[in-house]
């Protein structure tokens, strides 16, 4: 039985990276599908669960990607309407538009390695973006206290309301970041803090960085040059910079690949499962 995995992908073209990873990481057949709206999603995934019985299912599967993250949450959703689990006619999915789960994962994983999670201190910025929210929200899940930072404190503070939301007990607080002054107040008494801001967007300024008493680690995951944290160079892989931990772009990326490609072969493992950021992040965790 071939390992088959369907492609939703709300771009006009079907991205070639996630199908080049989706063969390396074992499908068998990838079947891609561009352009893909809300609407035409139930008949694609009826064409997937009604073609083989449920014994069987677990050989196929769905990808949700596309660039814009928001539209890829959308058609993940739309999926899950339209399986008849009751028949045990259901195939697993997994969401990683615009590869936010499966980087979001990556960068809590190297911060765990050096700080516990549980009670530190976190300061993201660019925390409103796709890579940024999911961040937050495993590092809340972690137990970790966030600060959520954005040009705008308004937009960050709704951030926190969502997740909170969706983490009880989460403890997230907004911060404005709109200037290095700004930046610097935030990053009082942190001791990680992640860029996760808009390509070629500089956030932290070597300065703040270096002044920081507390910080421990600092995860840059913009590559495009200005980089998001002056002074951390996109290949930095756990590299001590002025006492602080780095991680650039390259450096978690390595990571990102492998979680990316763990989480498509766990798919045919089972038919029922649905991995969102903390299954991603969760199958980051095992050895």
């Amino acid at each position: 039985m071939h390992k088959i995995l369907i492609q939703l992908d709300g771009d006009a073209q079907a991205s070639v990276f996630d199908r080049v990873v989706a063969i390396d990481a074992g499908a068998e057949e990838v079947f891609s599908y561009a352009g893909v709206k809300p609407e035409q999603v139930r008949d694609l995934v009826h064409g997937a669960i009604f073609t083989r019985g449920p014994k069987n299912l677990k050989s196929t599967a769905i990808f949700v990607g596309g660039s814009d993250v928001s539209a890829g949450e959308a058609l993940f959703h739309e999926v899950s309407k339209h399986m008849l689990p009751q028949f045990g006619l259901r195939v697993s999915v997994l969401l990683d538009a615009n590869g936010a789960n499966t980087t979001a994962a990556a960068a809590v994983r190297a911060a765990g390695r050096h700080v516990p999670l549980k009670g530190a201190t976190a300061l993201v910025l660019g925390g409103t973006g796709p890579v940024g929210q999911r961040i937050a929200r495993l590092l809340a899940r972690e137990g970790a206290v966030v600060r959520v930072g954005s040009r705008q404190a308004s937009r960050a503070e709704g951030v926190c309301q969502t997740l909170r939301g969706k983490v009880p007990d989460a403890r997230l607080e907004a911060a404005a970041a709109g200037s290095p002054e700004a930046v610097a107040k935030a990053l009082v008494d942190q001791q990680l803090v992640f860029a996760a801001g808009a390509a070629g967007a500089l956030l932290l300024p070597c300065a703040v960085r270096i002044a920081s008493k507390t910080l421990k680690v600092a995860i840059d995951l913009n590559a495009v040059p200005p980089l998001g944290i002056e002074g951390v160079e996109v290949g930095d892989k756990g590299v001590e910079r002025d006492g602080v931990i780095c991680y650039g772009a390259i450096g978690v990326g390595d990571t990102k690949m492998k979680i990316h490609k763990a989480a498509i072969a766990r798919l045919f493992e089972r038919n029922d499962q649905f991995l969102d950021a903390e299954e991603v992040y969760q199958i980051s965790q095992e050895p």
